[in-house]
């Protein structure tokens, strides 16, 4: 049979080996979720393309109103993320 004593050293000594495993099981989850985030997010260069460089609506009177759509995707291999609101930039013929 071993003592009260025998058994608290073994207890002690349990700790001093769970502790040390716990944190660096932690570290490693959360060095593992960062990384997959990184890679979530996609580490290559986002390139837009747009489907029509140009919308020729020809004469159009006043009060008049036309719509269109444009198709904007992304052909890079990374995330394209807007930073600020598009720039759309619309020409008057002659």
């Amino acid at each position: 049979m071993t003592s009260r004593s025998e058994h608290r050293r073994q207890l002690r000594q349990r700790r001093k080996v769970i502790l040390p495993a716990i944190l660096i099981g932690v570290a490693l989850i959360g060095a593992a979720l960062i990384l997959s985030s990184r890679q979530a997010e996609g580490g290559g260069n986002p390139r837009i393309a747009v489907d029509q460089q140009r919308i020729d609506y020809g004469y159009v009177k006043f009060g008049e109103t036309r719509s269109f759509a444009v198709a904007v995707t992304n052909v890079g291999d990374g995330v394209l993320r807007f930073k600020e609101k598009p720039y759309i930039e619309i020409l008057e013929g002659c």
